[in-house]
């Protein structure tokens, strides 16, 4: 096999040899724990996390959260512009997070502890700097000059980090596609010789062991092959030009990403047990929701599926996310799982997003759904949003497009109450929280009512299969600010009750609640003397009754 850099591909063997995980398969992992690499443990005292710092944790990832699988963001190597989603080297690490050995090290750590190692695959966009694009602007007629996307002149297509999606480049005197920032060149998917290098990178990793792939923003994979323009939104109010003026219907979901998906699922398949996470944010303009999330179900659903995004921004409503829920489950095909995510490395922290009590409620909901449950690292003490000076300012969005910094929801892990959290002895990249006094690893650890106790509590409960893989129903309780649904494999039946207002509400289930597994808060639930739930404001709790109720 070739090396997607230099022409040949040369696979480095760790000490025991190209690495065969020996953890559980993929049905049945509990949880997936999304790690962001810089903010997790710095183990060198540079103020950014690493590789080393990450094996140093797995004890806690494993034996104290009870996760079995996790998500690494890029550490590839990066000039950083965008944090390393604008990759340099597909098949190397970047000295900021350590090195190769630093990786297989972790790994095989991992392995032997029982958890998966995912880790993101960035097919859209390279680096400037990559190789690959250094040699496609040397000339028209440069052999990897179809690699990327050159044009005389750009249509209208405009960046999501501001401004249009062509730059010009001098050297050769024609404008480059970049659906992100100007540093991250689109790649050419509709050149076969791409997708094959891409598919080469994937085997690179697994053949060294990885169990999967988060693959990064597929919906830019295909656009429209003949650079129609996008049509103005005649409803935006904003200012001429900027991205929301324009419905983005060309230059994204192109006619060939089933395919192009399909190509990126086959590396998988010549392999056992790899699975792979599309990120993919559905848009009304292309039809149902629900409808665009199954066909990606069905590219190939014994190894891949999309995050389920749509419950991120929906309104606060029992009713409203019994139905979201209920007609995605509905739609998800029976050969492949959902895959529920609240909160990632893109999105407000879930505390600061919906309020202290009500993100209980969201953990519960997500520990409680079918398929397999994504978590973003520190939601699991009740981390929050930090503000961030501007002169502190990383994330690069900030400074050239209108979506906003991430770096708020990217700030150090809080591992204890010490002034640096136990994260770093050197100067952190990001300031940590206020509260991590308070909310830290140490200081939750032993109470069973804080975020660490709940999450701990949720995630040892999904060892039963019914909570991964029963049925899905919503059921009546007795309340329209409650939503309760039922999860049932068998003769195994479970039920769950989330009281999404914020005053006491009575849950009745037809009959007797026999008993309560979870909740939210410790005494936010009780069993009436009649059988029916007293609920506290924002309480939720996983139950059973005494007999499964007609529904």
């Amino acid at each position: 096999m070739r090396n997607p850099m230099k022409g040949r591909f040369v696979a480095r063997v760790n000490k025991s040899g190209y690495a065969c995980s020996m953890t559980k398969p993929w049905r049945d992992v509990k949880v997936v724990y999304q790690i962001y690499p810089r903010s997790f443990k710095d183990a060198n005292g540079d103020g950014v996390g690493d590789l080393s710092g990450i094996t140093e944790k797995l004890d806690y990832v494993m034996g104290v959260l009870g996760a079995d699988a996790i998500w690494l963001s890029p550490f590839y190597p990066s000039p950083q512009t965008d944090c390393g989603y604008d990759v340099s080297d597909y098949c190397a690490v970047d000295p900021l997070f350590g090195t190769m050995d630093d990786f297989d090290a972790l790994l095989a750590s991992a392995h032997e502890k029982g958890l998966k190692v995912m880790i993101d695959l960035v097919p859209n966009h390279t680096s400037d700097q990559h190789a690959w694009f250094q040699e496609s602007r040397e000339s028209r007629d440069n052999p990897k000059r179809d690699w990327y996307v050159w044009r005389d002149q750009p249509n209208n297509w405009q960046s999501i980090s501001g401004g249009s999606s062509w730059t010009f480049d001098a050297l050769t005197s024609q404008y480059y596609l970049h659906s992100f920032m100007s540093s991250q060149p689109d790649l050419n998917w509709e050149n076969p010789a791409v997708r094959e290098a891409i598919k080469d990178v994937m085997r690179f990793w697994f053949n060294k062991g990885v169990d999967g792939f988060r693959v990064d923003a597929v919906w830019a994979l295909s656009k429209d092959s003949n650079f129609a323009d996008d049509p103005v939104n005649e409803s935006y109010g904003g200012e001429p030009g900027e991205y929301g003026s324009y419905v983005h219907k060309a230059c994204k979901n192109g006619p060939r990403l089933e395919e192009y998906l399909r190509e990126i699922a086959s590396a998988a398949l010549e392999y056992t047990d790899k699975y792979i996470l599309f990120e993919y944010y559905t848009d009304s303009m292309f039809g149902d929701e629900n409808e665009q999330l199954k066909l990606l179900h069905n590219v190939a659903p014994e190894v891949a599926a999309p995050f389920y995004f749509d419950g991120l921004h929906k309104p606060w409503h029992a009713d409203g996310f019994g139905e979201v829920l209920s007609a995605y489950l509905q739609a998800v095909p029976a050969s492949s799982r959902p895959s529920f995510c609240f909160s990632n490395h893109d999105q407000p922290r879930l505390v600061s997003r919906y309020g202290d009590d009500q993100a209980r409620l969201i953990a519960l909901m997500q520990m409680t759904l079918p398929g397999l449950p994504v978590m973003y690292y520190g939601d699991e003490l009740g981390m929050e949003n930090v503000d961030i000076a501007p002169e502190l300012t990383k994330d690069k969005f900030e400074k050239t497009g209108d979506s906003g910094g991430r770096d708020p929801y990217r700030t150090p892990m809080q591992w204890d109450d010490s002034v640096l959290g136990g994260f770093t002895t050197g100067v952190p990249w990001l300031p940590l929280a206020s509260n991590v006094l308070q909310r830290n690893v140490a200081s939750e650890l032993h109470d069973p009512d804080s975020w660490l106790g709940l999450y701990r509590r949720l995630i040892s409960l999904r060892h039963d299969p019914v909570l991964r893989e029963g049925a899905f129903e919503v059921v009546g309780s007795g309340s329209g600010y409650v939503l309760a649904y039922k999860r049932s494999l068998g003769d195994s039946v479970y039920y769950v009750a989330l009281n999404f207002a914020g005053a006491m509400q009575l849950v009745d289930m037809a009959v007797p609640v026999k008993e309560i597994l979870a909740v939210t808060h410790t005494g936010a639930v009780t069993i009436r003397s009649d059988g029916r739930l007293s609920m506290q404001g924002f309480a939720g709790a996983l139950f059973t009754v005494a007999a499964a109720p007609d529904s």
